[in-house]
């Protein structure tokens, strides 16, 4: 974001942080990605940082958050866990990133494909990756439009599903966090999911 030196943090409002990301994943799909000079990127950050947005995402290695949004050092502050789940850890961090940093955005990205969901879809159980899962299970019952093939073969199936575990997630960060839920209704802050493509990737916005 220091690449945009006109835009004071403080001020920014929640729908320019939105556009920020817009246009930083227009410039990477374009093949038009930003250069920056990381060593005033170091200086400038080596005492403080103020993203401007916080992104609860998957930790897939396919799905780097700062690269898809063209971003850079100090942009983003980054909560990756397999499934982009709202985990206490990840709500823990995110109140920190949204509160203490002042991000202006919270988003949560879900990608096409994935094995967290996938996992679940086909009720996959081993050693802790049980309990990924388990935060992701209640999406299954959600679905209610696919009658046959609901398993990780049925890809329709599995997007489906990864939608409503965005929308599923946003609503347990703001169901257990007083502290993110009293930012939203005070228009602190603005909530948004969206989907990365991992084959175009373009990152598609829910619609609020």
């Amino acid at each position: 974001m220091y690449k945009h030196p006109l835009i004071d943090r403080d001020k920014m409002a929640p729908s320019e942080a939105l556009k920020i990301l817009k246009e930083g994943n227009h410039r990477f799909i374009n093949n038009l990605r930003m250069n920056n000079d990381y060593p005033a990127l170091l200086e400038n950050t080596k005492n403080q940082q103020h993203p401007f947005a916080s992104i609860l995402s998957c930790s897939d290695s396919r799905a780097p958050v700062e690269l898809i949004f063209d971003q850079a050092i100090g942009d983003i502050f980054s909560v990756r866990l397999a499934g982009n789940i709202a985990s206490t850890d990840a709500i823990g961090s995110l109140e920190f990133g949204l509160k203490y940093l002042k991000s202006k955005l919270l988003v949560v990205l879900g990608h096409t494909s994935c094995g967290a969901v996938k996992a679940c879809c086909d009720n996959f159980e081993d050693a802790s990756i049980t309990d990924v899962v388990a935060k992701i299970t209640p999406c299954l019952d959600l679905e209610k439009t696919t009658k046959d093939q609901r398993s990780s073969t049925n890809m329709e199936f599995v997007q489906k599903v990864s939608d409503l575990n965005v929308k599923y997630q946003m609503k347990e960060i703001l169901e257990k966090s007083e502290i993110i839920s009293n930012l939203y209704e005070k228009n602190q802050i603005s909530i948004i999911g969206g989907m990365y493509n991992l084959e175009s990737g373009e990152v598609t916005f829910f619609e609020s």
